[in-house]
């Protein structure tokens, strides 16, 4: 089923697209494209969430990766991860398209 939340971003991985503290809204349930910004779940770590940039689909997941790749945890160190809903919108504090 497809829906909307709204998420706030924590951590530098994502920088210079989104910043710590920034809220975005995500669609859930869709399935990306390479080069979206997603919201994912990692096998090895059930219980933490994280924003990344979708690159590829694999037997097993996506391969993620971290625009910061100086702060990110993804999958260079994670394997793939499972794919819960693309970011379209950052809501605050510059709204706008997540790009």
């Amino acid at each position: 089923m497809i829906s909307l939340r709204w998420l706030r971003v924590r951590g530098p991985s994502m920088v210079p697209a989104l910043y710590d503290g920034d809220t975005a809204l995500v669609r859930m349930g869709v399935d990306p494209r390479p080069g979206e910004v997603v919201l994912v779940r990692w096998a090895a770590r059930p219980g933490q969430l994280s924003v990344k940039r979708a690159v590829r689909r694999q037997d097993d997941g996506w391969w993620v990766l971290g625009d910061n790749s100086f702060g990110s945890t993804d999958s260079r160190q994670l394997g793939p991860a499972e794919v819960l809903g693309v970011l379209r919108w950052r809501i605050s504090p510059r709204p706008g398209r997540i790009r």
